[in-house]
């Protein structure tokens, strides 16, 4: 790791956060989001308006520049109805990381290298800090994949990944590729979904659960149906 894990942090507190303050040790998640918001200043503006409901702890710029908007100790609200690993509502055991990206309903666009160095150093610094796991560190999508799309297929979790600071496959994906749209049984079908449930996964509306699976670990192909190469690698994932 190359990086420098200093972090520079920049105070613009948000009012909405839950009391008391939690144990350090009820601090499992991590979860990445997008603003899906065209306007950068009113993203922020709304994460810290009390009519709003929402909030998240940190803010990522486009330029980079990471907001401490609730400290970590207080419980923001950023997953809402979520679910992960049998526990609900991830609020109470997460820390949740906006980045700024007017996403899928306002021209969904490419992160900024920036914006992504910083989320690198970020992570890492809340990794050690509480010593969370590599695969605790999730896509809103991933703990709510029937209503949220949030971070989406363009956030570079492969990259993360190469640092240790996500869960990705190890499957070659030149390899892989050749499994792409092959039919698989109705048992492996069977078997993706329980897989799905081992690594994490709540069964939703199942469709729903398949596009987030791809958003997350089969970026460039997003269809919502299950094929050979996504059972194979949730088949490796399990084991990863």
């Amino acid at each position: 790791m190359s990086l420098k894990i200093g972090l520079n942090l920049t105070t613009n507190y948000s009012i909405n956060f839950n009391y008391p303050k939690r144990g350090k040790n009820l601090i499992k998640f991590v979860i990445i989001h997008y603003t899906g918001m065209k306007n950068e200043s009113k993203a922020i503006q709304k994460l810290c308006d009390s009519k709003s409901k929402v909030s998240s702890h940190y803010f990522i710029k486009s330029d980079g520049k990471i907001l401490s908007l609730v400290p970590d100790l207080y419980e923001a609200w950023h997953a809402g109805k979520s679910n992960w690993k049998g526990l609900k509502y991830l609020n109470k055991f997460s820390i949740g990381i906006e980045i700024h990206n007017p996403g899928h309903e306002h021209g969904y666009k490419k992160f900024k290298l920036k914006q992504i160095l910083s989320v690198k150093k970020l992570l890492i610094h809340l990794i050690k800090k509480y010593k969370i796991k590599t695969n605790c560190i999730l896509g809103h999508s991933d703990i709510a994949p029937n209503r949220k799309k949030d971070p989406g297929e363009r956030f570079p979790w492969k990259n993360l990944a190469k640092d240790n600071l996500c869960l990705w496959h190890s499957l070659n994906e030149k390899n892989i590729k050749k499994f792409r749209k092959k039919r698989i049984s109705s048992d492996e079908i069977d078997f993706f979904f329980k897989n799905l449930s081992k690594i994490g996964y709540f069964i939703y509306n199942k469709k729903s659960l398949i596009i987030a699976f791809q958003r997350r670990f089969r970026q460039d192909l997003i269809n919502g149906k299950v094929d050979k190469e996504c059972y194979l690698i949730s088949k490796n994932l399990i084991n990863s």
